[in-house]
């Protein structure tokens, strides 16, 4: 239908007329109405347009060519600014070590090891290739004397290996247990392995050999030791900070006497942290070293051992992200290998909680270290290589990192994404608590009815995994409690474990009876570590569930795939914990309680500690009552005041003495 006047009509449209508003005759009315001083107006704002638009341009004529200049001179400039920091920090490393070196002893470390490693890059770059080309005759002189040269090797760590756990077991035989439950997980799982004739061995024994040595320098050697206790405690100091937020949000009071807002916020503190670090690519370069070096000597792929890697420092739904482009190529061997790495080790988000129960910080960040080479060894154990890896070939791989535009954004990003994980987590200890106290009540109703009294889910556990914990170190005495805590973790979660260790813990330092009628109250200081090591892992049934649901949102064609090697993952996991924990159990070393006639002569005995329970201890069973007199035998019969100190200890502790 045609409509009437100048209007556009569906018949008119189709014909492509002209609207006649546009047309020139239009344009001459509008000019006709107008009266022409419409147009002289409108001339007049364009040419005050045009000038404003040209006094702007003259005027950001230098800021344009500055920024020209900075286009054309990047690299120099670049190179300009970085020389002018590496001098600024060069004269404030200059300054710090001249004021106090002992104080400045961590930062010359620190820098020591970057610049090794910077150092190591540019060498590299300008100089690998000709350092290469100039071994390449020795390299093939060694290769053709290797086949002899491996054997003689292998002998000769064999031999010094015996040797050296003839001379170190001799003076604690107790160790030989650990060493006998570490050569019966090695056993068990290589009968779990899925194909035993595929199984490299190469993989297998440098993993295990990276694990022992780790192990060695950590708890054994003086520098390790006190890195990492130094590393632990600068830790906490941080995880300090989290204070300062928290108490502005939900106030002092909460913070001191309510789990959820003193520990939890711990952790949103710590992803924040771990976020700015990823934009800032401090922790791609981390992993992409220890990566590397877990690579060349344990031959395994690129893309299984980045994420094993990562796994040391994030968790098990994180890591994947690393490798998120490869993982739909991947082979069931490496797929068994990340998800063992997720299962072994635990994020350093809950860390950061576990830390602030009072467990150990050397202990965890040593088990997060060492976990890595065994899972991938032990991965490669139990499922081993069959099929042709599309990355075993390829030098380098690129690692994905975030989308964040500036350091705010990763930090706020960091804060946001935490928030899941804390809810998660207090979910988790809500329902899980709720359904152990159901089955304890479920369990102690069923027991009387048979007249069993005190049947409860952690007895259960304490009996059926009660020598698994005597493998791994434990003494027989506090093999049940070490027990019950494993099985918390593997049935429940290891959040609840570590808070009923982290209760043992403070009922020893606090110097209570060891025994409070027929139930312990503190496992002893080997058993402690052995138990840290031991839960130091996300291998529990519930994170079954989270490691499928994650890996399947990146590649969800391979559902399939992921279901079939899970529960070998998870069983690898558990184990990997556990030889950790008998390689703590070996290589543990008691700490001294020192001179006990020293501590009681400084002491006021208004408390108890783990020192005077000791002590008191060593007093009451040098006591001796003949004929009703009082006596003491060895160094305490030279002490004048042993009567006096035994006094206050009976006001402490009971004893027959008393």
């Amino acid at each position: 239908l045609e409509m009437e006047g100048n209007q556009i009509t569906l018949a008119s449209l189709e014909k492509g007329r002209d609207n006649p508003s546009f047309s020139l005759e239009g344009e001459k009315r509008h000019y006709e109405d107008c009266g022409g001083p419409c147009s002289e107006s409108q001339e007049e704002r364009r040419e005050g347009k045009g000038r404003f638009s040209s006094y702007c341009r003259k005027a950001l004529q230098p800021a344009s060519k500055a920024k020209h200049f900075c286009k054309a001179h990047a690299k120099v400039l670049r190179r300009v600014v970085l020389g002018l920091l590496g001098v600024a920090y060069l004269c404030y490393f200059i300054a710090a070590c001249y004021l106090n070196f002992q104080r400045a002893l961590a930062l010359v470390i620190m820098t020591a090891v970057v610049a090794f490693f910077i150092c190591w890059d540019i060498f590299k770059k300008h100089c690998g290739a000709k350092v290469l080309l100039f071994l390449h005759p020795i390299g093939k002189c060694f290769q053709k004397s290797w086949q002899w040269l491996k054997w003689l090797l292998w002998v000769a760590l064999l031999a010094g290996l015996i040797v050296w756990l003839a001379l170190d077991t001799g003076r604690n035989p107790e160790q030989l247990i650990s060493l006998g439950g570490f050569c019966f997980l090695v056993l068990f799982l290589f009968a779990c392995s899925k194909h035993h004739g595929a199984v490299s061995w190469r993989a297998v024994f440098w993993g295990l050999g990276l694990e022992f040595l780790l192990g060695l320098f950590i708890l054994r050697t003086t520098p390790g030791t006190q890195a990492f206790q130094w590393l632990g405690d600068q830790i906490q100091y941080f995880l300090g900070y989290t204070t300062a937020g928290s108490s502005f949000v939900f106030g002092n009071t909460l913070i001191e006497e309510v789990f959820a807002f003193q520990t939890l916020p711990i952790i949103v503190f710590f992803s924040c942290v771990m976020s700015i670090l990823y934009y800032l690519g401090v922790m791609q370069w981390l992993i992409l070293k220890i990566s590397w070096l877990l690579q060349v000597s344990m031959g395994t792929t690129p893309t299984e051992t980045l994420s094993v890697a990562g796994n040391i420092f994030v968790g098990q739904t994180e890591a994947p992200l690393l490798i998120r482009p490869y993982l739909a190529d991947m082979t069931l061997s490496e797929i068994h290998a990340v998800m063992t790495g997720g299962f072994s080790t635990i994020a350093g988000s809950v860390m950061g909680a576990y830390i602030s129960f009072g467990i150990d910080a050397a202990s965890l960040i040593a088990a997060s270290v060492m976990a890595a080479p065994c899972a991938l060894a032990m991965a490669k154990l139990v499922y081993p290589e069959v099929e042709e890896s599309k990355f075993k070939a390829k030098a380098s791989i690129r690692l994905s990192s975030g989308e964040e535009q500036n350091i705010l954004e990763a930090a706020s990003n960091g804060a946001a994404a935490s928030v899941g994980l804390v809810a998660n987590i207090a979910a988790n200890l809500i329902a899980f608590l709720a359904v152990l106290e159901f089955i304890n009540a479920a369990l102690h109703w069923f027991g009387e009815m048979v007249d069993i009294e005190g049947l409860t889910f952690q007895v259960i556990c304490s009996y059926v995994l009660m020598p698994v914990a005597f493998l791994m170190g434990a003494d027989w005495a506090d093999s049940p409690l070490v027990a019950e805590l494993l099985g918390i973790k593997i049935f429940l979660n290891e959040f609840v474990a570590y808070q009923q260790l982290a209760t043992y813990k403070k009922n020893r330092l606090m110097g209570l009876e060891e025994w409070d009628g027929n139930r312990k109250q503190w496992i002893s200081e080997r058993a402690e570590s052995i138990t840290t090591f031991a839960l130091c892992g996300f291998a529990n049934l519930s994170s079954i569930g989270i490691t499928l649901g994650g890996l399947a949102s990146m590649v969800p064609q391979r559902k399939g795939d992921l279901a079939s090697v899970v529960l070998r993952a998870l069983l690898t996991g558990i184990c990997v914990s556990m030889l950790n924990a008998c390689l703590a159990g070996l290589l543990h070393v008691p700490t001294e309680v020192g001179n006990c006639a020293v501590f009681f002569s400084t002491t006021n005995f208004s408390s108890t500690s783990y020192t005077m329970y000791t002590c008191c201890k060593q007093l009451f069973a040098s006591s001796v009552l003949q004929n009703g007199t009082l006596s003491f035998t060895g160094s305490w019969a030279e002490q004048a005041d042993s009567i006096l100190w035994l006094t206050e200890c009976c006001g402490h502790y009971n004893h027959t003495s008393c």
